[in-house]
């Protein structure tokens, strides 16, 4: 493999969804304890992948949703309420982007290809 084919390791630490982190480092980049990453996880908030090893590892992405959860924590919501809360806010944010979609008109529409 050339030097363009060939991934490189690091290019999968700029992939919002590459597990890079284990909880540890996880817990001190979003400013909280292992237990509510595991609390989180119970909750159905974020699933996070494992190692060969079993150990949680966590991608950019989840960090963010954790962060969100963890703001509503702070500001005294429970675990579980500010879960859901995350769930309703990505459900709207993805709803309000489909409906965009749906409203623009199709690229090709009223207009003829050329021959």
């Amino acid at each position: 493999m050339n030097s363009e084919t060939k991934p490189h390791a690091t290019d999968r630490f700029d992939d919002d969804d590459y597990p890079a982190y284990t909880m540890g480092r996880a817990a001190e980049m979003i400013g909280t304890t292992p237990a509510f990453l595991r609390a989180i996880g119970e909750a159905r908030l974020i699933t996070p992948l494992r190692s060969e090893g079993g150990h949680r590892r966590y991608s950019r992405y989840q960090l963010r949703i954790a962060a969100r959860a963890r703001e509503l924590v702070d500001q005294g919501t429970p675990v579980e309420a500010a879960c859901r809360i995350v769930i309703l806010e990505d459900q709207l944010e993805e709803a309000l982007r489909l409906n965009e979609e749906l409203r623009r008109p199709p690229a090709d529409s009223g207009e003829a290809a050329d021959s």
